[in-house]
Order: structure tokens, then C-alpha cells, then sequence
């Protein structure tokens, strides 16, 4: 049997609650939901990228690829990816952000399947995102 094992960047603060920023088992590996937080600073609070749905995508974006990265795996491995919204007509200024973040990264795989719902987050945060993947 393969070990579990909590992965935790270092651009990343301890988990509000009990559990991982992502976790890897085997050749599985399944981010957490992550928000779009500046890189983990000393004495600071976690702050969000700006009030933008472009900066906070694109930071959350980072902090999934970061916790990809710990876990050895890459955006090609990425399988699932679940979007969050707070706000329906955010939608289609979120599949361009999303679309060029992606033609930006050199994938030469097809590119994982995508779903999208909308949801409540706390006070200024716009979006959440998730990722499935599966190495080797």
C-alpha cells in the first residue's frame, strides 16, 4: 500500500481546518480548492490578489500549479478541473482568462475536462478552483 502524503508549498499558509492543500497517493494527486491568496508571507494575513476576477484567477491558478509542482506533477497530468464562481456573468471574462492562461503553458496533452459551478465564498473572493491528476 502506498502512503498518502499532504502536500503543502512554501508559498502556502497552514489550512484554515483540517485538511491538505493536496494530497498525493500513489500516482493520484488531488489539489484542494485553492483561492487566489498572495504567496504566504510572514506576519501577514492571507490576502487576496486584488479585487479583480483576472488577478484572483490568475493567482489561484499559481497556487494550484505550486501545489502541483510539490506533488511532481505538471498541468499536462491534470485530468479534472473544477471552477468556482460567485458570480454567473463572470463566466465568460473567466473562459478568456482561463484560455490564455492555458495557451501560455506549453501543454502537449489535451487539456483536462472542466467543470464550472457557482457558489458562495467569503466576503471578495470571486473564484475557487480544484484540479484532479494522475501521473505516470
Amino acid at each position: 500500500m502506498t502512503d498518502k502524503i499532504a502536500l503543502t508549498p512554501k508559498t502556502h499558509t497552514a489550512p484554515p481546518a483540517r485538511f491538505s492543500h493536496g494530497v498525493r497517493k500513489g500516482n493520484i494527486l488531488q489539489v484542494a480548492g485553492q483561492v487566489g491568496f498572495l504567496p504566504a508571507e510572514e506576519g501577514r494575513p492571507p490576502t487576496p490578489a486584488g479585487p479583480t476576477l483576472r488577478e484572483q484567477t490568475l493567482q489561484t491558478l499559481a497556487n494550484v500549479e505550486a501545489i502541483l509542482q510539490e506533488g511532481g506533477a505538471a498541468w499536462d497530468d491534470v485530468m479534472m478541473i473544477r471552477v468556482y464562481l460567485t458570480d454567473v456573468d463572470h463566466f465568460a471574462e473567466m473562459n478568456e482568462i482561463y484560455n490564455a492562461y492555458f495557451d501560455e503553458q506549453g501543454l502537449t496533452q489535451p487539456p483536462a475536462a472542466r467543470t464550472t459551478v457557482y457558489v458562495g465564498l467569503p466576503a471578495g473572493l470571486l473564484v475557487e478552483i480544484d484540479a484532479l491528476a494522475v501521473l505516470g
